[in-house]
């Protein structure tokens, strides 16, 4: 039997937190919680995670800061990063350090959970998408 994945959700939004991992949740994930970067940067060394949802908007060490650590860490330089931005302009590259894709806060659910599959699976066949009470 395969281990689940682990999705680390770095965000200072407890709301926002407590949605997600309910979503995240109705798949097979393991789910850890950081609620600043500073704290982020400690689990992702720690928890070895699959996959970051990274908040952008963070009071004292913001996503900006904590990508661009993650860049000079060969531990978790690797990991698949989706940052989280409630900004409404162009999401294609509008910040000066690399994640894997820029997703805006209000994403559906079944959207999120597609994109996680995405970046978890990059091998996969296009088309197949998860299963679950999210999707249409």
């Amino acid at each position: 039997m395969d281990r689940m994945p682990k999705i680390l959700i770095v965000d200072d939004d407890l709301d926002f937190v407590q949605v997600t991992s309910r979503i995240l949740g109705t798949m097979p994930y393991q789910i850890v919680v950081a609620n600043n970067g500073e704290e982020g940067l400690q689990k992702m060394r720690t928890e070895k995670p699959d996959l970051i949802l990274l908040d952008i908007m963070m009071p004292q060490k913001d996503g900006f800061i904590v990508a661009d650590e993650m860049s000079s860490d060969p531990d978790i330089s690797n990991i698949p990063v989706l940052a989280l931005t409630s900004f409404s302009e162009s999401l294609g590259q509008p910040f000066p350090f690399k994640v894997s894709e820029y997703l805006q806060k209000t994403i559906k659910p079944a959207e999120l959970l597609e994109k996680i599959d995405k970046h978890l699976n990059p091998n996969r066949d296009a088309g197949i998408s998860p299963k679950g009470p999210w999707r249409p």
